[in-house]
């Protein structure tokens, strides 16, 4: 074997994104099902009260290939084992769908949409979908006419959110900003399409960005947050810099990566 063949691959097998339902997407990158389970249980293990028995969606989108049904059931059965609960798996190829059919479990078409980005193809019109049902492609590329909307932009204004969001909770501010005029306790969550603006203490979840959009950002008085997001990338309070806590803070994304810095 080359040293290059051998080198070690530190990046990780699959990208965990979080939606705007409280539903995590596994976006699968590598195959490997140790890998993808360890590195579940590692998160169940970080954040119990996060991920664990959380639905999980699993998306093969990404591979070149299709799994069998013995190597997606054995990745099914390992998530099981390391704590999270899948529930479907993602909308793609007809090969995805007739897998979903031969495990038992669902193809949830629409919920791609909500994560990727503002390149995402548009729907094509009645016309062209008709000629690309007819049209013979690979089996590998050929993808059901049910193509995923662009990220919807916040609209003008902000909705208010004047009362505190109490455990078990969720505001959603569609369209638009939310602005939250009280505390955001522990096991609430807070989603907005657009930026998220919390003039008191963050202590459950915040999601910005809900539908794609990379430039919305959070901003909040006092930070003891759960989980924060921003178009899908996230960050639990365990993996956050114990100087941040409980300050003022603004969180953005940069290059992909979510970025949190305390505010003048």
């Amino acid at each position: 074997m080359s040293p290059m063949n051998s080198a070690v691959n530190f990046e990780q097998a699959g990208e965990l994104k979080i939606g705007q339902v409280g539903i995590a997407n596994l976006r699968v990158r590598e195959l490997d099902v140790a890998r993808l389970v360890a590195e579940m249980r590692e998160r169940v293990e970080r954040a119990p009260k996060l991920f664990g028995r959380a639905a999980v969606i699993v998306d093969f989108g990404s591979l070149s290939r299709c799994p069998d049904e013995h190597v997606a059931r054995a990745l099914i059965d390992g998530l099981r084992g390391a704590g999270v609960l899948p529930v479907g798996l993602a909308f793609g190829t007809r090969e995805i769908e007739a897998l979903s059919e031969r495990i038992g479990l669902p193809l949830l078409a629409k919920f791609r949409a909500q994560y990727e980005s503002a390149e995402a193809t548009p729907e094509p019109a009645p016309r062209e979908a008709a000629s690309r049902r007819r049209a013979p492609e690979p089996a590998a590329e050929v993808v059901e006419p049910v193509a995923a909307p662009a990220p919807l932009p916040a609209a003008g204004g902000s909705q208010m959110q004047l009362q505190p969001v109490r455990s078990g909770q969720q505001v959603y501010a569609q369209g638009r900003d939310l602005t939250v005029c009280a505390m955001v306790g522990n096991g609430a969550e807070v989603i907005a399409d657009g930026s998220i603006h919390i003039y008191g203490s963050l202590r459950g979840r915040a999601l910005a960005g809900a539908r794609g959009d990379v430039n919305a950002r959070i901003f909040c008085r006092e930070f003891n947050a759960e989980l924060v997001a921003v178009a899908g990338q996230y960050r639990v309070m365990e993996s956050i810099p114990a100087e941040l806590r409980g300050k003022p803070v603004q969180i953005w994304l940069e290059n992909d990566k979510l970025q949190i810095a305390v505010m003048a």
